[in-house]
């Protein structure tokens, strides 16, 4: 049996109450807004916190609850003990619980993504993702990822070189392997992301293609570039993608609110043709083309 404690931030420094949370034995600590107040677009490695932010913790039967929320008073202020809030949480493998209703999901014509405990599509011209994501972004479930998957099916990818700027789970570099490219570097800043990606490479045995690095990364010219990201990230990191393209090399820019298509297709209209936007909901996806 788990349980969780739960109090306002208030003035708290958030590297403060994470530290002493941590040294209380807290297996898990998040920090959740109480309103409404969207934080939209936090540069890469910015941590940006809301106005009215609530604190959650979680520990294990091994602490007692009560001498918990005493040494939290002890360390943050007294008023700890009667902002606080406990409750019994069931042990279970939570990042597990969530892929449950996770089924296989086909993209284009052949292209399926399939969860590692699932048995795939008996299809003999199908290409299949293994995908586990670990504690990574990306399992084709949002629609930024499934609009990159659709139009991988749909580009020719045979012998082609591929960068994936912000890799998450690895999804797209695995599934353009998958369709044929000859070689992927899986590119993003969150260690995470690296590992997850490094593990699904292995699982569906593209490994020997695929290259990972950190940021910043050392990126040579290829034939198509796929960042699923976000606008103002996409839009800062214009020398950096165009700088990766071949002359013609296809690049696919996703990760953006239809309302934010504009912007984006203005900062690449001077070095790329925009070739065609597309969306689904509330989000889109422009696949551009490389000029001289």
């Amino acid at each position: 049996m788990l349980y969780e404690i739960e109090f306002p931030l208030a003035s708290l420094s958030s590297e403060v109450v994470e530290t002493t949370l941590e040294e209380a034995g807290a297996i898990s600590i998040t920090f959740v807004d109480r309103g409404d107040e969207p934080v939209l677009e936090p540069k890469p490695g910015e941590i940006r916190l809301w106005s009215d932010t609530l604190v959650r913790a979680l520990f294990d039967d091994s602490h007692e609850a009560a001498h918990t929320i005493g040494e939290l008073a002890s360390r943050l202020g007294s008023h700890i003990t009667d902002s606080a809030r406990l409750r019994a949480i069931e042990s279970r493998d939570w990042e597990r619980v969530w892929l449950q209703d996770w089924k296989s999901m086909r993209f284009g014509r052949r292209l399926w993504v399939c969860p590692s405990v699932e048995e795939p599509p008996e299809d003999p011209q199908a290409a299949i993702v293994r995908l586990d994501p670990g504690l990574a972004f990306g399992t084709g479930t949002h629609p930024t990822t499934a609009l990159c998957l659709q139009l991988l099916d749909a580009l020719p990818l045979a012998g082609r070189r591929m960068i994936d700027y912000g890799c998450g789970s690895g999804i797209l570099a695995i599934a353009a392997l998958k369709l044929g490219a000859s070689h992927v570097i899986a590119v993003d800043l969150d260690p995470q992301a690296l590992i997850a990606t490094r593990d699904n490479a292995i699982r569906n045995g593209v490994e020997a293609q695929l290259e990972i690095q950190g940021v910043p990364p050392s990126l040579p010219p290829v034939d198509l570039v796929v960042a699923n990201i976000l606008a103002e990230p996409l839009i800062e990191l214009l020398p950096v993608l165009q700088a990766a393209c071949k002359i013609g090399a296809d690049l696919v820019l996703s990760g953006l609110l239809k309302s934010q298509a504009y912007a984006v297709k203005a900062a690449y209209s001077s070095g790329f043709d925009i070739v065609q936007v597309f969306g689904r909901d509330d989000w889109c996806c422009i696949h551009a083309r490389r000029t001289a």
